[in-house]
């Protein structure tokens, strides 16, 4: 077992009641990886005559080995903006791809389009709208960010919790494996500060729509319309959750045992 639980999969049974709430039949993810939370999402379509679209341009062996043997489950191997105009009649949407703003920003908004040209409500289920994403961008690849919207990045400075500076070769980073913006904060940074930019537009071309959060594993958002047959179940199933005090503190200290493991590591090291 990983030492730091990182998966969308760990809310799947809080995901799991809402998508039944709302009597999702197809269902769309942005972003695979190994498949934790694909399986549970494909279990669920199976057993209502639906689909699962996976969106993810380089998911693990793992996933394209399980993909391949479930009928219901289509994968579309390309980067969310082109793929998203490739699917069609989606109940609920999962967005844990590229966790930066203009990714997430440009997201929403397409997939609030077609769920308007399908006649659906919105429902759309983040991952990482917590700490460090929530104010710093974080690239898998950078160079398919426009540079106007892309922030001075580091592949080798960590994020530390309070501190806008990354720390070069310590703290929370991607080894390699992506970069985070250099300073958190402040405009078109972020995946929490796209979703408000988002709600922002939505309100004033007059949309009406709810977002509540569950503190825990990087942060869970829930992004729904306010006028939804389903919309009263949905907040009854998350609304104990929304920015718990208690899940936040037990977050808070998950993430500074974690760092802590890293600090003594890269002494040792």
């Amino acid at each position: 077992m990983t030492l730091l639980i990182h998966s969308m999969s760990e809310f799947s049974d809080i995901i799991l009641r809402i998508l039944t709430a709302a009597g999702a039949r197809n269902v769309a993810e942005i972003g695979a990886e190994f498949g934790g939370m694909s399986t549970h999402l494909a279990a669920y379509t199976a057993g209502r005559g639906g689909t699962l679209t996976s969106i993810d341009p380089a998911p693990k062996p793992e996933f394209l080995a399980w993909a391949a043997q479930n009928p219901n489950v289509r994968h579309i191997a390309e980067p969310s903006p082109g793929a998203l105009d490739q699917t069609g009649d989606v109940d609920a949407w999962l967005v844990d791809g590229d966790h930066n703003w203009f990714t997430v920003y440009n997201e929403l908004h397409r997939i609030d389009k077609l769920s308007a040209r399908d006649g659906k409500p919105l429902l759309v289920l983040l991952h990482d709208v917590g700490w460090p994403c929530a104010r710093r961008d974080l690239y898998y690849a950078p160079d398919q960010i426009p540079e106007a919207f892309r922030h001075p990045l580091s592949h080798e400075g960590g994020a530390t919790p309070g501190i806008s500076a990354l720390t070069p070769h310590r703290g929370f980073r991607g080894m390699g494996h992506f970069a985070f913006a250099e300073h958190e904060g402040g405009p078109r940074n972020g995946v929490k500060t796209a979703i408000e930019d988002f709600c922002a537009d939505k309100l004033g071309a007059g949309g009406d729509l709810a977002y509540a959060e569950v503190p825990a594993v990087f942060g869970l958002g829930v992004l729904f319309a306010l006028n939804a047959p389903w919309t009263s179940a949905v907040a009854d199933i998350i609304t104990p959750y929304h920015q718990n005090r208690l899940i936040a503190r037990l977050e808070e200290n998950r993430l500074a045992n974690y760092l802590a493991v890293i600090d003594w590591q890269d002494r040792a090291g």
